[in-house]
């Protein structure tokens, strides 16, 4: 397994993304499938925000994550965040979720930001790689429109 950088992705890595994404909130946030690939394609910078990070079984795309400016509408005044964590159900509950996550940490090492953000309704899964809670934050969204805010802090 290995978490790579997707740059220069080919045709078929930028169709299974946009998939899942279309899936997960495209969908139930009314985008079309062709707005959420078009949100997908110009998410593969290697320096500049957004930047997407793939999880791999050798060549195969199983899991990914996004790390962006923007995640939360009603909060802009904060960034980066951690977006997009995503592990098809056929690979869930086989500890890929630790890889992923874990892997954010070293990632922001690379970056200049000191801190990163995300909003999630998972509660005691992000305490176990180091995000610290930071209090409910009211999302606005249909559904769990009350959420938790986390933080992680850049280790030096």
């Amino acid at each position: 397994m290995q978490i790579r950088k997707i740059v220069s992705p080919d045709a078929g890595t930028v169709e299974i993304i946009t998939k899942w994404m279309y899936s997960w909130w495209g969908e139930r946030e009314n985008y079309s499938f062709d707005a959420v690939k078009e949100y997908i394609s110009h998410s593969f910078n290697e320096s500049t925000l957004p930047i997407t990070f793939g999880l791999y079984d050798e060549d195969e795309l199983i899991g990914m994550y996004q790390i962006t400016y923007s995640d939360l509408f009603v909060r802009p005044d904060i960034y980066p965040w951690l977006a997009n964590v995503f592990i098809p159900e056929k690979y869930r509950n086989k500890g890929l979720g630790k890889l992923l996550i874990g892997s954010v940490t070293d990632n922001l090492n690379d970056m200049p930001f000191d801190e990163i953000y995300l909003y999630t309704t998972h509660e005691g899964l992000y305490e176990k790689y180091g995000w610290e809670f930071i209090g409910m934050i009211r999302t606005f969204l249909p559904e769990n429109d009350l959420q938790r805010l986390y933080r992680l802090k850049k280790q030096h």
